[in-house]
């Protein structure tokens, strides 16, 4: 079963830009409605260190999605030049193997003890929401997503970081891998009558949640609404109900 937490804080929004203005007026927008804020390589990217900064300083925790995947001590070297920003989680790519792996979770404790900033989660990532069984045989994986899946998320918590991002479908193999206390980062999280987009493997919130995800990843259904406190507060409530 997930972590007790109350529905809202379960909720990340992803804030599909680059524009730091928009960013920012969006995280305000949305503090009490959601539990964090998800950056990615887009925004990074263009914008930074300090567009990280600026959105962070509505106050929301940020899950700071780079995906990292490297040798080790590269890896290591990003992890030091993100950890003083104070992320709440960020992601490293477990295909990057079991020392990788390992090397980013020693140098996520090492580097917030340093600066005197809360631990991350090191979460990693499994098999990309967009990619299904036909994309893996294109890539020489012959396994099916489920069994890719469970075979990272079991070399992800030996390597000692928090947990994996995986789709809704994998929830159950993930947590049946990675045990109780290992966190669950779902995307492809798609309220009743929303479009797919570009996902391929999706569920609702209040289904994913039964299922065993600690925090769902949400872009569009809420960026996208007229309001997106009020979306996401509709979201929370499909928790809820």
């Amino acid at each position: 079963m997930p972590e007790m937490m109350k529905p809202s804080d379960r909720i990340y929004c992803a804030l599909d830009t680059v524009d730091v203005a928009q960013a920012c007026a969006l995280a305000e927008a949305l503090k009490g409605s959601v539990g964090g804020i998800k950056l990615g390589l887009e925004f990074f990217c263009a914008n930074g260190a300090d567009g990280f900064k600026r959105v962070a300083d509505a106050g929301l925790p940020i899950f700071l999605d780079l995906k990292f995947h490297d040798i080790p001590n590269t890896v290591a070297g990003a992890i030091r030049a993100v950890a003083p920003l104070g992320p709440k989680l960020f992601t490293i790519h477990t295909q990057g193997g079991p020392e990788m792996m390992r090397r980013a979770a020693e140098t996520a404790a090492e580097e917030a003890e340093k600066h005197g900033v809360t631990r991350p989660w090191v979460i990693g990532v499994s098999v990309l929401t967009s990619l299904d069984g036909s994309d893996l045989n294109a890539i020489g994986v012959s396994d099916a997503v489920e069994a890719q899946v469970a075979r990272l998320a079991g070399l992800a918590k030996a390597s000692g970081i928090d947990g994996l991002v995986c789709s809704p479908r994998e929830i159950t193999l993930a947590r049946k891998a990675g045990g109780a206390g290992f966190k669950l980062i779902v995307p492809g999280i798609r309220p009743a009558g929303s479009a797919v987009g570009d996902q391929k493997r999706v569920m609702t919130p209040a289904d994913a949640v039964t299922a065993g995800a600690d925090i769902l990843v949400i872009g569009r259904p809420i960026t996208g609404a007229h309001d997106p406190a009020a979306a996401a507060r509709a979201i929370a409530d499909s928790i809820n109900g």
